[in-house]
């Protein structure tokens, strides 16, 4: 165990009365760019490298091992109901998704007839609306949408922009009731929210934690409802956006996912490594 996180939570949800000190584990390194951890319920963690183009799969007290060669700079992962992954792969402009056989299927790459810039990051709710974010980190020779885009593509197989920020869009997540949809600014430093309804619509745009102390990359939400932001530091914030603890790394962080049978790990990607700590709350999956 590698002593790098000093975690301070004062979980009221959790009925802890003193500060928790949390120990992280560094389960890998030596990757180019790891990114996009997700849990797969049959036992193992699927992560992204973006710069070496494969996705990596741990199965826990097991080294990492490729899962996907030639990902296409996928970033972003998450699972549906279905046991289907999907990923956004920044390279090829595209969200796909990957069927229980392995055959990949481009689920969008094009908004009105115009290429997406980077898809980024992905959720998909449990009665299958997917939401996505599609800002622009890495140069384009031509780029055919003038705007950064937040998008929700419907269970009936629409695709609608929900929102077009000035700052680009990144890690994006939803409450565990499915109502709220939360969405890191990494320009703006802040995470806005969304009401979300039956039919996958949303409205009621707001910040919901401004001023971040960096541009937040991948966010989670826990069961309680806080909210892990990646950044410089992993920050937790509360429903209110109340800060409650953090986690310093090394490396910095990237993304986040809850893991293990009983959700209480949490994943960290960094640059170059991954990590998993123990965390006093149980984790939120929409699958």
């Amino acid at each position: 165990m590698t002593r790098l996180a000093l975690l301070l939570f004062m979980y009221v949800s959790v009925c802890l009365s003193a500060p928790w000190e949390l120990q992280t584990e560094k389960i890998g390194t030596g990757f180019e760019g790891a990114e996009g951890p997700v849990w797969a319920k049959e036992g193992y963690l699927l992560f992204s490298d973006t710069q070496a183009q494969k996705i990596h799969k741990i199965v826990p007290g097991q080294p990492a091992k490729v899962f996907r060669e030639a990902s296409n700079g996928a970033n972003g992962n998450t699972f549906d109901r279905q046991g289907r992954l999907y990923s956004c792969e920044y390279k090829s402009r595209r969200v796909t998704r990957t069927l229980k056989d392995g055959k990949i299927e481009t689920l969008v790459d094009s908004f009105e007839g115009k290429r997406l810039n980077a898809p980024n990051d992905i959720v998909v709710r449990r009665d299958g609306h997917v939401y996505f974010t599609d800002p622009l980190f890495t140069p384009l020779d031509r780029r055919d949408l003038d705007f950064y885009g937040v998008y929700h593509f419907t269970s009936q197989g629409r695709l609608e922009v929900i929102a077009k920020p000035k700052g680009r869009p990144n890690g994006i997540a939803l409450t565990p009731n499915g109502r709220i949809l939360y969405v890191a600014n990494t320009d703006e430093k802040n995470i806005r929210a969304y009401d979300v309804d039956k039919e996958g619509k949303v409205s009621n745009e707001r910040v919901v934690i401004p001023d971040l102390p960096s541009g937040p990359d991948g966010i989670k939400v826990d069961s309680a409802g806080n909210i892990y932001v990646t950044g410089r530091e992993l920050t937790v914030y509360s429903p209110a956006g109340q800060l409650i603890g953090k986690i310093l790394l090394d490396e910095g962080s990237r993304n986040c996912a809850f893991g293990d049978t009983d959700l209480q790990t949490l994943y960290i990607t960094g640059l170059k490594s991954i990590w998993k700590v123990r965390i006093p709350v149980k984790g939120s999956i929409q699958y």
